[in-house]
């Protein structure tokens, strides 16, 4: 298939200095879900070349662990100042690439603004515990090393965030990076690597620092670069963000080699809505996590649980903001809700409401839109569905703008709800009574990693630590406390006396 050139794709190349002769090739097919057009064609690096890009990641890193951390800390903001300069161009071509409207392309970019900040200050504080000894003249600590390659796999829908979240916290901890991502949106990943190779080489003349060859590298491809990624003793750590299907698989060959994983799965995730909610105000928050990119987040507004009390007038203003919200090209101004990412995406989205009208559901929406935008351009108008109960098409996460709507009698039931799915990523509650708001926190109420009240489902910020429990994987990106899970822990015992007591009374004199 040949490749298409737009004037506005070229700009946007331009903006960003990045020449792409250097990857084209064949193997994969950029499309954009904005008008269906080829936009290029790209090389698949084969296994031998994979496995050579990760030796010399590997290699990167013996060098970059000796480097001092606050060393580390200054590449990574300097990442940041690149992305500030360049978060126009960045964005937009993420909003070409993703099909996602301006606001969120450019607020993607800015989330790898904020986690650049955020790893900065962390690379003066990657410390351990100085802990008690029960021998005299002893004294224990702990202290924390870097681990090696972490390899990173991203998903389509955002193609540049998830890569930030875990680049700058295993930099600044001292690791290398190999990024194998979305073979749906590989152009954002090349204008990524660009822009950090520019940055590793100013640093260089800048510092007189020079980071080493191969700290960050690029495999371009199908499952096949993952699966090598997974696979490879030479990679500690695997982050992988996508389907649960796929973390099932990465998580077995990780397991296998006694590697370490950092699963960020699918999501189902819910909002109860009790009869003190303020109703517009989430009316206005379930419309943002149901319907924002497409229904294409692992965070998306999948199933509304709201009290029989306050459904009908909840539902009816629903169905009006439903009806009148703008659908159509993501650059264009006003558009709230852009593309779905490709046929196979819509397809999937077709036979998930098909089932819900055979396991009883009514449904409102769902149908195509904007077609004279491209016949590979495939815009829907999102989809509120009615359910009796929590049937099997509920329980299973459909990557689109599909809201399933169940009520309830109390908040005992909600909670149920709530948590009788396998995924366990984002929930929230909507109410006003105190009681129904930390019954919702409790270890009684949600069963999430990230549990929300009177916000939306998405939409979370950098500071806190990012996933889920159950078949969402167990993993934690971002901030927190989650820069552990790019380093090893070391327990370390000194013993500054003149004997040698033992631990637990044990004698053994010789």
């Amino acid at each position: 298939m040949t490749a298409s050139s737009t004037p506005l794709f070229d700009t946007v190349l331009q903006q960003l200095g990045l020449d792409l002769a250097p990857w084209r090739g064949q193997g994969l097919s950029v499309r954009a879900p904005r008008d269906g057009a080829v936009y290029a064609q790209l090389a698949s690096h084969t296994s031998a070349q994979a496995q050579a890009l990760i030796e010399g990641a590997h290699a990167a890193f013996l060098q970059w662990r000796a480097t001092p951390a606050p060393v580390r800390g200054e590449l990574v903001r300097r990442l940041g100042q690149k992305l500030r300069q360049h978060k126009e161009a960045l964005g937009l071509l993420v909003s070409l690439e993703a099909g996602k409207v301006r606001s969120e392309g450019l607020g993607e970019v800015q989330e790898m603004i904020d986690i650049c900040d955020f790893a900065v200050g962390l690379s003066r504080q990657l410390h351990g515990l100085t802990i008690a000894s029960e021998r005299p003249g002893h004294r224990m600590m702990e202290t924390w090393h870097p681990m090696g390659v972490v390899g990173v796999i991203s998903a389509f829908n955002f193609p540049v965030a998830v890569w930030a979240w875990n680049a700058a916290l295993a930099l600044v901890c001292g690791n290398a990076v190999a990024w194998k991502p979305s073979e749906k949106t590989p152009l954002c990943a090349i204008a990524c690597h660009h822009l950090l190779q520019q940055t590793l080489d100013e640093f260089a003349a800048e510092q007189g620092v020079a980071a080493p060859d191969g700290l960050a590298t690029l495999l371009l491809g199908g499952r096949e670069m993952g699966e090598l990624l997974a696979r490879s003793l030479r990679v500690p750590v695997v982050s992988a963000t996508g389907s649960t299907r796929m973390g099932r698989a990465v998580a077995v060959d990780v397991a296998q080699r006694f590697g370490r994983s950092i699963l960020e799965l699918g999501g189902n995730n819910a909002m109860v809505v009790m009869p003190s909610a303020d109703l517009e105000l989430a009316a206005r928050a379930i419309t943002f996590a149901a319907v924002g990119t497409a229904g294409q987040r692992c965070t998306t507004l999948r199933r509304l649980i709201v009290h029989r009390d306050v459904a009908a007038p909840l539902l009816a203003r629903l169905e009006t903001i439903y009806a009148s919200v703008r659908v159509g090209d993501p650059l264009a101004d006003g558009v709230l809700v852009g593309p779905l990412v490709d046929r196979a995406a819509f397809e999937q989205m077709q036979n998930a409401l098909a089932q819900a009208r055979e396991q009883g559901g009514t449904v409102l929406g769902g149908t195509r839109e904007c077609e004279a935008l491209g016949e590979d351009a495939w815009y829907v108008r999102p989809t509120l569905v009615r359910m009796p109960t929590q049937s099997a098409v509920v329980q299973h996460e459909t990557f689109a703008p599909i809201l399933y709507v169940l009520t309830c009698a109390s908040l005992d039931e909600a909670i149920a709800l709530q948590n009788g799915v396998p995924q366990g990523l984002s929930s929230a509650i909507f109410t006003t009574d105190l009681r129904e708001a930390e019954r919702f926190l409790s270890s009684t109420g949600s069963d999430c990693g990230i549990a929300n009240v009177n916000i939306g489902t998405s939409g979370a910020e950098i500071g806190g630590a990012f996933g889920g429990e159950k078949e969402t994987g167990g993993g934690r990106e971002s901030g927190s406390d989650a820069w552990k899970g790019y380093m090893r822990r070391a327990t370390n015992t000194i013993n500054y006396s003149d004997a040698l007591p033992l631990a637990q009374g044990v004698r053994f004199d010789v």
